[in-house]
């Protein structure tokens, strides 16, 4: 019967390929996304622009001002949700000497806020990240002692994070979560470098990573545009390969990426494959909002948190306001020829941000219902043919799967335009692996899919 329904969920398609998928909402899921709310989002942003300066290489005694006191109150207020887990959330600092250099005049102690949502599943190790920065600038990074609200660079994401914590706290997923708060993106990444480090050393299993950073404003600087029903998402395209560059040769380097575009996967990479299930997922839960695929890792002249995951070979993606207004980033507060300059909680959209941390949450809890991808997706090719033969292996982790998506596009798409149900490790469809791309993800028997995984030749 849950197969049926899975089935039944199905939109029928009428012609091949150009029709989209529909699946009908988690209930659970559409719960949560109802209880996150704009008013906790306002009141988060608002009580860290209180702290006057959350500047990387700002106070840390005082109990009002300064970067110390805004992690002591995040912190603090994660406990708070964490009381409603039963304890399977504890929340930490993962704190470490960051050593000067750049934007660090001296060695500085700093603190990641770590809120683990412990998984049920014993044998899941997946992990799922989503993060803000909670430090602050105006126009000279190395002012310490300036006002420097930094509402939506990047109290915005930090809320987002917090506020979702706070609504997934009470409840119980198979998949671990962590609900970040990082501070030194702005003096060079070093919070999130250091999280993702100690990742790859203690072999965390991170499965996607989402960084919230500047999600907060609606209005355009120069085209003058209001738009509150699009967020970005930046993906990269070829994978990050710094990982690989320190223990492999140039050689095996050169033939992976070789190998990505002989296969045509350029835009197939883990990072595109998450982007996608974001603007999915997302999109099926939060009204009035058009989730825009980015390829690009950031912005020009910008970087993200996502980087520091991606370098150290996990899936990553950033989030971003769809057009930016640079007077309120990086800016001495003042007013020069009538324009206000500075990052200020009047120029904030709170509602914005409510959606933004809706699809989050959406995204975050349908992985961790999920079951694991399936592992070693291959096409055949063994053969000159027009069908296309997939073959797969089960998950060796978490739950069993009720059945696969097939999923299919065209070459020239960018997102996945139909889905297939199957219940094997191998399928053969009428349609040439020439003319499409395909790719093959895990489901259970209530809708919950694993991330895509683009499929490898193999004989």
């Amino acid at each position: 019967m849950k197969y049926c329904k899975l089935l039944f969920a199905l939109l029928a398609f009428t012609t091949p390929v150009l029709a989209q998928t529909t699946i009908r909402q988690d209930a659970a899921i559409k719960q949560m996304v109802d209880e996150v709310s704009s008013k906790n989002i306002e009141a988060i942003v608002r009580k860290l622009v209180s702290f006057k300066s959350r500047n990387t290489i700002s106070d840390t005694t005082s109990k009002t001002e300064g970067i110390g006191a805004a992690r002591n109150w995040i912190k603090a207020e994660m406990e708070k949700y964490a009381a409603a887990s039963n304890g399977r959330m504890k929340v930490e600092f993962d704190t470490f000497t960051q050593p000067a250099g750049g934007r660090i005049p001296k060695p500085t102690i700093l603190k990641n806020v770590l809120a683990i949502l412990k998984g049920t599943d014993p044998i899941d190790t997946r992990v799922y990240v989503v993060s803000g920065h909670y430090d602050s600038r105006v126009t000279d990074v190395l002012n310490a002692n300036a006002a420097e609200p930094g509402a939506v660079d990047d109290a915005s994401g930090t809320a987002v994070s917090m506020e979702i914590c706070r609504v997934m706290a009470s409840r119980s997923f198979p998949a671990t979560i962590i609900f970040m708060a990082v501070p030194g993106e702005e003096q060079g990444l070093n919070g999130s470098a250091h999280v993702a480090k100690r990742a790859k050393d203690e072999h965390w299993n991170i499965d996607a990573m989402l960084n919230n950073d500047i999600v907060g404003n609606t209005h355009g600087q120069d085209n003058d545009l209001k738009d509150n029903t699009h967020v970005r998402v930046f993906s990269e395209g070829i994978p990050s390969i710094d990982a690989v560059l320190r223990t492999d040769t140039t050689r095996r380097v050169a033939a992976a990426i070789s190998s990505l575009i002989g296969n045509g996967g350029e835009n197939d990479s883990p990072s595109r494959q998450l982007a996608r299930y974001i603007k999915e997922t997302g999109e099926r839960y939060v009204d009035q909002l058009d989730v825009k695929l980015i390829y690009r890792r950031d912005r020009f002249l910008r970087g993200g948190d996502q980087t520091s995951f991606q370098l150290q070979g996990f899936t990553a993606v950033r989030f971003t306001e769809m057009n930016e207004d640079f007077t309120h980033q990086h800016q001495d507060l003042r007013t020069e020829k009538g324009v206000v300059y500075g990052d200020l909680p009047e120029f904030a959209d709170f509602n914005y941000t409510q959606k933004v941390a809706r699809m989050n949450l959406s995204v975050l809890a349908n992985l961790a219902s999920a079951p694991a991808a399936p592992e070693s997706v291959g096409v055949t090719t063994s053969g000159l043919t027009n069908n296309t033969t997939l073959k797969w292996q089960s998950p060796k982790i978490g739950k069993k799967p009720a059945g696969y998506y097939i999923l299919m596009r065209e070459t020239t798409s960018p997102v996945w335009e139909k889905k297939i149900f199957v219940t094997g490790n191998e399928t053969t469809l009428d349609y040439s692996k020439d003319n499409y791309f395909f790719a093959v993800q895990s489901v259970d028997a209530e809708g919950h899919e694993s991330l895509p995984i683009f499929p490898k030749p193999v004989r």
